[in-house]
């Protein structure tokens, strides 16, 4: 977590934060999507919430993905709030998605393969209960989903330790302050000096290889 303030130190000492990050037209200038009233919902924890929107944001069948907390006990909290760890909330992405070109088995496979599911006390260097994995589920077919591929993950023999991350009920989701949105675009430079700094890519494609999301 200290390495992510550093980050954003940094960011706020250039006056980006404070200028919701006037960057150039081409890199955040998306037109907007209609999404359309059949979209569905998909809710995942992993860690440092810049990482897991990205893996999704460009997926195909996917309208949206937001940054945001969830899983705790303040109404909109902010992101000093949850970083504190106090308010119980986990950064989470929220995926808006037609699931007529993209299921919820395949964004389960997609979230697999970016957390470490073994870690019970955060996610690389980011650590704290803020940072845990869950998957939280909108219904009951999502619920079945996500146990047995969960299930099928621990027996597959991929990772030597237990799979701790928890399959639990959505809860209110809160999107993040404009500045976290598409941080991976807005600002490649400090997102890509974070994802070096943690070390969470080589130790996903020591496990994924050519199957890892960042291959």
């Amino acid at each position: 977590m200290r390495n992510r303030l550093l980050v954003l130190l940094t960011l706020v000492t250039l006056g980006l934060v404070a200028l919701g990050f006037a960057v150039t037209a081409s890199a955040t200038d998306e037109p907007n999507v209609a999404i359309p009233d059949d979209a569905a919902t998909a809710t995942f924890a992993g860690g440092c919430f810049w990482c897991t929107e990205a893996a999704f944001d460009q997926t195909e069948g996917v309208y949206e993905a937001i940054s945001g907390y969830t899983g705790g006990s303040v109404e909109d909290p902010t992101y000093e709030q949850v970083t504190s760890g106090a308010t119980g909330h986990a950064e989470a992405v929220q995926v808006i998605y037609d699931p007529g070109l993209i299921s919820y088995d395949e964004l389960l496979t997609i979230y697999w393969r970016t957390v470490d599911p073994t870690d019970a006390g955060g996610q690389n260097y980011d650590r704290g209960s803020q940072y845990r994995t869950a998957v939280f589920v909108h219904d009951d077919e999502q619920r079945a989903l996500a146990e047995a591929s969960r299930e099928a993950l621990a027996e597959s023999g991929r990772f030597d330790e237990s799979i701790v991350t928890e399959v639990l009920e959505a809860e209110p989701f809160y999107a993040a302050e404009e500045y976290h949105q598409d941080f991976y675009l807005k600002a490649p430079d400090y997102y890509q000096a974070y994802v070096d700094g943690s070390q969470r890519y080589p130790f996903l494609d020591a496990i994924w290889g050519d199957e890892s999301e960042d291959s």
